[in-house]
């Protein structure tokens, strides 16, 4: 849903390799590489009931999971955390006025109410949006939830610079003038507390704008929050509470005193009463500690390690699976300096790559492809690749000679990338290829939990490096965050290689007002616009990660929903009967 850290069945339109099947095809063609070297009907959630460990065939409420998480959140504070390992506890804790289905696969990208009675009534010209709050709601902490508590969680988390702001500045009417400072508050939101009456204006036609709403940031928290992060996440209205944040160490969710009181249609009340997160360095440990039952949980967002990936196929078949999800793993190429700023040098790289390599270093949990949009989302085109496939080998003669055309030859690169596994080898790869064809490189990393505020900062200031994308919501437009000039900010950027591009915001500003509903009409013209992107070659695109669901045997495995938006469904778990 946002920056991942660090996924994938048979999708429509696309032909698809399984991560099994990915990696089996590198191993049989011999491909040797070192780091360094190469340098929606809704659909059943699960079984009603499993059959356990040791032959149990029961389930029970209450209890303790415990989960690995090999990259801390950037922050448990809902108005300022943007990354996937916040968004997965945040989900929980934090119910904004319309959510999404806890179901599996598409059907999780549903939206249903949250807060709000119901779904919004919309004016004629797409511009008005009124939501009626329900009655009787409270934060965990026993303090009423009222109307005016949407607005201030807008106006926070344009205060906190939230990663995804832009999508609330640009749809909602005042809202830049109230980030400028202009404004004591959002014109375009008015609410009325004795009723529950919200009601937000546009200043434009956002055909997303529901898909905004849902984001965990837009929940309402208490007035008396300060307008500051906050390493002690607020009360909320959710099924969990977010406890004893240890920063980079450790947090908990515990069980919400009165969420299940509420009686809110489509929104699990929890079956586990203590949820503990433990941030490990080591992947390899992390996997380890879920094979052999010490730890519940391998998070959603890490990459099993090649190393152990037979064994766990083979001892823990029955809780080990890959889940279906939406993201794009890339490398960003910053155009406002040099050498990505000479369009020979962009082209360059993606003549270079061989994505056969990342699929093996990422243990074959990549499907290597060339376009930003993942096959799940509309526009996902089925061309050719506009550089050549780079799936069995890249087209090093044909880079060098673009590098020395455009007279590059020797120019320092700097190469971004964080701190965890396989990130790191993926950064190493791609650095050795730009040294390849005649740059001067040189790596920069940093720790994980830090590594994508630094990299949106533009007193960094980095020239290339990894990223990655998991969908913020269904639609298109989510992925475009990272091209769209308007965008461009100097915190919180998520436009990493600086795209202002005239053809590409102009298509947005037509393509962006259709609704969900109608994406379907503007297939073709996002299809159109992927495939001119992928021309101008703005970007690496590496391809689209798998997301792993591994689990202790303490699990009921059947039963816990995968969220394609949120991954693991920590509300769903329940623990199995010994």
């Amino acid at each position: 849903m946002t920056d991942r850290y660090r996924q994938k069945s048979a999708r429509p339109g696309a032909d698809r390799h399984s991560p099994k099947r990915a990696l089996g095809r590198l191993l049989a063609s011999g491909l040797a590489l070192t780091t360094v070297a190469l340098t929606t009907a809704l659909v059943a959630g699960g079984a009603a009931s499993a059959t356990g460990k040791h032959g149990a065939s029961s389930v029970e409420n209450g209890g303790t999971a415990t989960i690995d998480m090999n990259t801390a959140p950037t922050s448990l504070d809902p108005q300022y955390g943007f990354t996937v390992e916040s968004a997965e506890a945040d989900w929980l804790a934090y119910t904004p006025l319309l959510t999404y289905a806890h179901k599996n696969g598409g059907a999780g990208t549903v939206i249903i109410p949250g807060l709000a009675k119901s779904l919004p009534t919309v004016s004629s010209n797409g511009l008005t949006y009124t939501f009626t709050l329900r009655s009787g709601l409270k934060f965990s902490n026993g303090e009423p939830v009222v109307a005016s508590d949407f607005t201030f969680a807008i106006e926070r988390l344009l205060k906190l610079n939230f990663g995804g702001d832009s999508f609330f500045l640009t749809s909602i009417k005042g809202a830049e003038t109230y980030f400028k400072g202009k404004a004591s508050t959002i014109s375009g939101i008015s609410t009325d507390n004795a009723t529950g009456k919200i009601t937000v204006q546009l200043s434009a036609p956002y055909g997303a704008f529901e898909n905004i709403i849902a984001i965990p940031a837009a929940a309402p928290v208490p007035p008396t929050t300060p307008l500051t992060v906050q390493s002690q996440p607020p009360p909320g209205v959710g099924a969990y509470v977010i406890k004893d944040v240890v920063p980079t160490v450790s947090f908990e969710l515990v069980k919400s005193p009165n969420f299940a009181s509420f009686h809110i249609s489509g929104i699990p009340v929890g079956h586990l009463n203590t949820i503990k997160v433990t941030i490990v360095s080591n992947s390899t440990t992390e996997a380890e500690q879920v094979l052999d039952n010490q730890v519940d949980n391998f998070d959603t967002w890490d990459t099993v390690p090649s190393s152990l990936l037979a064994t766990i196929e083979s001892q823990a078949a029955d809780r080990f699976a890959y889940e279906p999800a939406e993201a794009t793993d890339y490398f960003f190429m910053n155009q406002s300096k040099a050498p990505f700023n000479n369009k020979l040098a962009r082209e360059a790289v993606n003549y270079a790559v061989n994505r056969d390599a990342f699929v093996r270093l990422a243990s074959g949990t990549i499907t290597p492809d060339c376009y930003l949009l993942p096959p799940g989302i509309v526009g996902h085109p089925t061309a050719p690749c506009p550089y050549g496939s780079n799936m069995n080998g890249s087209n090093l003669s044909k880079a060098k000679s673009l590098i020395k055309e455009a007279h590059l030859v020797g120019t320092p690169v700097t190469v971004w990338g964080e701190t965890t596994s396989p990130v790191e080898q993926l950064v190493e790869y791609y650095g050795g290829v730009l040294k390849s064809i005649g740059f001067k490189v040189s790596y920069k990393f940093v720790t994980g939990s830090t590594y994508f505020p630094t990299i949106s900062t533009k007193t960094s200031d980095p020239q290339t490096g990894w990223s990655a994308w998991e969908e913020t919501f269904p639609n298109p437009i989510n992925f475009y965050i990272l091209l769209n000039g308007k965008d461009i900010e100097p915190v919180g950027n998520r436009d990493r290689s600086y795209v202002d591009d005239p053809h590409i915001q102009s298509e947005l500003s037509t393509l962006g007002p259709v609704t969900a509903t109608k994406l379907s009409t503007v297939t073709r013209q996002w299809t159109a616009l992927t495939e001119y992107e992928a021309k101008q070659a703005d970007e690496l695109i590496v391809g689209y990660p798998d997301d792993p669901k591994f689990m202790s045997d303490q699990i009921d495995f059947k039963t816990a929903i995968y969220s394609e938006i949120y991954g693991n469904d920590w509300s769903t778990w329940e623990l199995l009967k010994s």
